[in-house]
């Protein structure tokens, strides 16, 4: 059977304050503006008040705070109303456990220890002894002391964990010392945790799901939802990477689904990387897609200038490369560390390894240096074994460069997982890889290279500025020829930033002269304790600029934290971390400077809302699925989460969506308009796709002609449909626009009509100056 194929996807964000019965407010609202598929965050029940619900606690039930299964079922029969579908989030790598009594099994365990049904369903060393809970205070001597029996439970101010049975009796002491747990100061949680986590997060603890008893109870629920309701059109997986099997789980996954239904993984690929042919998905969450539509409105041009200050300003020279193993190097021995301790554990130590008088060390250390290396040195995030052999023989290379002493313990680790491929080591060390990744890069390294945070995206490479045409239109013909039901995205809740901030930075790209002359002054103005954390502040601010200081200051504190320079989440400076806090309050409150800002926003943000323009026809109308973002169909200046998660206000869109309805051709000037020429473009693509999907098959370059031919990006689809964005917008202006560039269009045709303004074209090849004079985009339609 064929599977189906949505149109387009809508993102929201459910929880307490965006619940199943808002939701059925907006069912009207999302197909007026064209969308085929609600994409719900996951719905499971979820920690009290969790905004994102990624920390389910019981995979049995739907979120009451969302609306339970009431609610639900309502939501899914106005979409059945509406002829719409849902896409349902799953999280399989782990639960939440914060609070152990909202987790029953997290609970039992606890109390039960090895003994508990659930206890198998964790990822527990059990061999080490008690399970460690880090949630004591960094003295723990004196946080001990503040332990109490209350109720038959262990007490730790709010925090209430069960007594195995017959042990409530004697001091608090000794009934601590005689459970299946032990509560630890938070800061040991780095080195010695004993059980597996999502990532660093030590409230959210990893499930076997790879056991056939462990996927039935974690998706018996979800699973019955989508035998019951053909509304519910598939499935996309939160964080498969963490899965000791990715590929085994998409195999149970497409076996409990049936092959008709649209199957999603949330894998993050490398530039040049493809999911392995094995699995039976449908195609990634997108960030591929949008490395590739973000590249192609960044000037290369501009690197070498940006390059040079930034190493100016931070006083160091680094590569993005380099920069990114330190920040893998660094996660590894810190907030890793008791994944690579495990990971040594099972090594299989070579005789040439124990440490001699030119290579001093205790054995086990030297074990440990040599995983921590070698897991720092993938190419990606994890290989497949037996898939991926390529990535993992690059891993040993790299660490081998590094630590050449350490190539007789790297070589047996490499020889073990091949000789062995589902063996523990392999299993361990292919989970962590991506772990060390995604914290090293993604979150350290992505807040310390800041040449031009534009580029600092999950799924982008900060070393690639900028992305040719004739690479962009590569990308996308191979999209379509190999996964043309993937979905693409611009914006997610895990974005570093939105795609109308990255928008605007890629301005800076195209005057790298006037940016630098401004930071060097600001900075000089009003420093922050950590140059690095100036050039990102600086960009901070003209990308989501107007920002309050309280949102800034957050985002800040965040970002300084990550970045692991001057304080860090684990060892926190505080005068670093009050002169960051008040750092937006002074700024905002320089008039002179806030002046000087307000002028310079202004004269990148109309190349700012064409590049947002570009990113959105060129995603809309391009191979795959995309997905709108809650909000981001008007201009929409968010930061890393939770400013990404803010409320949304959604009645203003409805009502600029009216106009719209009645003719209405807005301005690009958000500030008069409210990012209605957004919406325009959002709608008359959506609907385009959900009405005529016959149009959106197949993918050709169609180039321009004339002296600002490489200002201008247009693929064709079918014969019948031309996307078509404007590039690089100050050049252009510098060149003197479009001048007698002309646009030849497929087939020679003349009966062409341009869907955002609901106007004819002129002629068969019509001159850009003409085409684009209203907005910089077109979406180029000949009748059917």
């Amino acid at each position: 059977m064929a599977r189906p194929i949505p149109s387009s996807t809508y993102r929201l964000q459910f929880s307490k304050d965006q619940t199943f019965a808002d939701a059925q407010g907006l069912v009207e609202y999302l197909e007026r503006l064209g969308i085929g598929t609600l994409y719900a965050s996951p719905l499971l029940e979820s920690g009290a008040g969790s905004n994102h619900g990624y920390d389910v606690v019981d995979p049995t039930r739907i979120s009451a705070e969302r609306g339970g299964p009431e609610g639900l079922a309502a939501l899914l029969a106005r979409l059945r109303e509406a002829n719409l579908t849902m896409l349902l989030d799953v999280v399989p790598n782990h639960v939440g456990v914060e609070v152990p009594k909202a987790n029953p099994w997290w609970w039992d365990v606890l109390k039960h220890g090895q003994g508990s049904r659930w206890a198998g369903h964790f990822d527990i060393d059990w061999s080490a002894g008690p399970l460690l809970l880090p949630i004591l205070d960094a003295d723990e001597a004196n946080a001990l002391s503040e332990l109490s029996v209350q109720d038959g439970e262990l007490r730790y101010y709010e925090h209430a964990f069960p007594l195995a049975p017959g042990t409530e009796h004697g001091s608090v002491a000794e009934v601590h010392e005689r459970q299946h747990y032990r509560l630890v100061s938070w800061k040991r949680g780095a080195a010695e945790l004993t059980y597996r986590r999502f990532f660093d997060v030590s409230t959210l603890a990893a499930v076997r799901v790879e056991l056939p008893e462990v996927f039935a109870d974690t998706h018996r629920e979800i699973l019955r939802w989508l035998e019951e309701e053909p509304t519910i059109i598939g499935l996309r997986v939160d964080h498969p990477d963490g899965l000791s099997d990715p590929g085994g789980y998409a195999r149970m996954l497409r076996e409990a689904i049936g092959p008709e239904r649209w199957l999603l993984v949330e894998k993050i690929l490398h530039l040049g990387e493809e999911l392995p042919v094995s699995w039976p998905v449908d195609g990634t969450s997108g960030y591929e897609a949008l490395a590739d539509v973000q590249g192609v409105f960044v000037d290369p041009s501009g690197a070498g200038l940006l390059t040079q200050f930034a190493a100016e300003h931070t006083g160091v020279k680094v590569s993005s490369h380099a920069a990114e193993h330190q920040g893998r190097r660094e996660v590894a021995d810190t907030i890793l560390a008791a994944e690579v301790r495990r990971i040594a554990a099972l090594v299989p130590v070579p005789e040439a390894a124990p440490s001699t008088e030119e290579e001093p060390g205790p054995a086990a250390d030297r074990v440990r240096e040599a995983v921590a290396e070698f897991l720092c040195g993938f190419p990606v995030y994890r290989s497949y074994l037996p898939e991926g052999r390529e990535a993992l023989d690059t891993a040993v290379a790299v660490a081998r460069a590094h630590r050449p002493d350490l190539a007789p313990i790297l070589e047996a680790i490499h020889a073990a997982m091949l000789a062995d491929p589902e063996g523990l080591l392999a299993t361990r060390v292919q989970q962590t890889s991506g772990m060390v990744m995604a914290k090293g890069v993604e979150d350290t390294a992505f807040y310390r290279y800041n040449r031009l945070v534009a580029l600092n995206e999950v799924g982008g490479d900060p070393g690639r500025f900028g992305l040719s045409p004739a690479a962009f239109h590569a990308a996308l013909s191979a999209r379509e020829s190999g996964w043309p039901r993937t979905m693409t995205t611009l914006s997610t809740h895990d974005t570093k930033r939105s795609e109308d901030v990255r928008a605007r930075l890629a301005v800076l790209a195209e005057i790298p002269g006037e940016w630098v002359e401004r930071v060097r002054r600001w900075s000089a103005r009003h420093p922050l304790p950590e140059r690095s954390l100036e050039l990102l502040a600086w960009q901070s601010v003209v990308g989501a600029w107007p920002i309050p200081a309280d949102r800034l200051a957050a985002y800040l504190g965040k970002a300084s934290k990550e970045a692991k320079l001057a304080t860090s989440h684990v060892e926190a400076v505080p005068e670093v971390d009050a002169a960051i806090a008040a750092w937006p309050e002074q700024v905002l409150g320089d008039d002179e400077l806030v002046a000087e800002i307000t002028a310079f926003v202004e004269r990148i943000s109309a190349p700012g809302w064409s590049n947002s323009l570009g990113q959105k026809i060129l995603q809309l109308a391009g191979p795959g699925v995309p997905d709108v973002y809650q909000g981001t169909e008007l201009f929409e200046y968010s930061l890393v989460d939770p400013d990404n998660r803010r409320p949304v206000d959604f009645a203003a869109r409805q009502r600029l969506l009216a106009r719209l309805d009645e003719g209405w051709l807005p301005g690009i000037d958000d500030t008069t308009t409210e990012g209605a020429a957004k919406l325009l473009v959002t709608a008359s693509a959506a609907r385009l796709r959900r009405y005529r999907p016959e149009l959106f098959h197949g993918y050709r370059a169609v180039p321009a002609q004339g002296h600002a031919a490489e200002h201008v990006v247009a693929f064709t689809r079918s014969p019948r449909l031309v996307a078509v964005a404007t590039r690089l917008p100050v050049g252009l202006e510098a060149k003197g626009g479009w001048g007698d560039t002309v646009l030849p269009l497929p087939d020679g045709a003349a009966d062409w009509h341009d869907m955002i303004t609901d106007t004819p074209v002129d002629g068969s090849a019509p001159r850009l100056a003409t085409l684009l004079s209203r907005y910089p985009v077109a979406l180029l339609v000949r009748p059917a």
